[in-house]
């Protein structure tokens, strides 16, 4: 039995799916037939284009072998289809620190955490403190470099973008 807990955004989703179809339709015919070229020239031993290619290939492969996974085990989870008041996988969540900063994070999946961007995996120090805690919820939060506590002022349910056009 497979465990079901890579959850992930639609759009987390579609970007493993392109990632994998541009490595396998484009990305990997191309260094075949550099490969190829590369082997039609004789002793290989000493031929860079043919080890590179070689070593680029295995690396491609390993790639598209852990992608395949991922979206084998991916359980999709769309924000906009979410109804709850706490806060669930794929919220978006403003929180006011004890210096009464306000900071906003989407909880998404592990293949989408951008921490820079307030894209937190559900499975971070910060979004497994948050999950199922409601607006008015105050958190204590130990991150590996400090601990603090946040107050949750904001829940939502909202489309979450994954990079900054």
């Amino acid at each position: 039995m497979i465990k079901k807990d890579n959850y992930i955004t639609p759009k987390g989703y579609e970007r493993l799916v392109l990632e994998r179809d541009h490595l396998v339709k484009t990305e990997r015919p191309e260094v075949t037939k550099v490969v190829s070229w590369a082997a039609s020239l004789g002793d290989r031993s000493e031929n860079a284009d043919y080890q590179y290619g070689k070593k680029r290939l295995r690396e491609i492969d390993r790639r598209v072998a852990f992608l395949n996974r991922r979206i084998n085990t991916a359980q999709v989870v769309d924000p906009l289809q979410v109804k709850s008041d706490k806060v669930q996988f794929g919220a978006t969540v403003t929180v006011i620190d004890e210096e009464e900063v306000e900071k906003e994070y989407s909880i998404v999946g592990e293949d989408e955490s951008s921490p820079k961007m307030g894209l937190i995996s559900w499975k971070s120090p910060i979004g497994s403190r948050l999950l199922g805690k409601s607006v008015g919820d105050s958190v204590e939060i130990k991150a590996p470099t400090r601990e603090f506590e946040v107050e949750i002022i904001s829940i939502d349910y909202r489309e979450i973008i994954l990079q900054k056009d």
